[in-house]
């Protein structure tokens, strides 16, 4: 039985998205209550593992990080990081 990698990582890219945009959402309601928050540095490795782009749907919805320049910054080049090694795997595969 062959292996769809593509669908694999689709999938793995979805999950960490969606884990990552509530994430956002979850440590900006716990800020709003003074309660124990997610470290930035957890928040920038999701980002960074595949949710860069849950994490950037999680700033604008939320309005959360969006005056860090950590996240205004980061999060940007994460992504551009991320979608340089997609081009690069896909033209050396291609």
């Amino acid at each position: 039985m062959e292996v769809n990698w593509i669908l694999v990582v689709l999938i793995y890219l979805a999950g960490m998205n969606v884990v990552t945009f509530f994430l956002y959402g979850i440590d900006k309601w716990k800020a709003k209550r003074a309660k124990w928050r997610i470290e930035e540095s957890t928040l920038l490795w999701w980002a960074a593992f595949g949710g860069s782009v849950g994490a950037l749907l999680g700033m604008r919805v939320w309005h959360h990080k969006t005056q860090h320049r950590k996240f205004t910054w980061g999060v940007p080049a994460i992504l551009i990081a991320q979608l340089a090694i997609v081009g690069a795997v896909a033209y050396y595969w291609g």
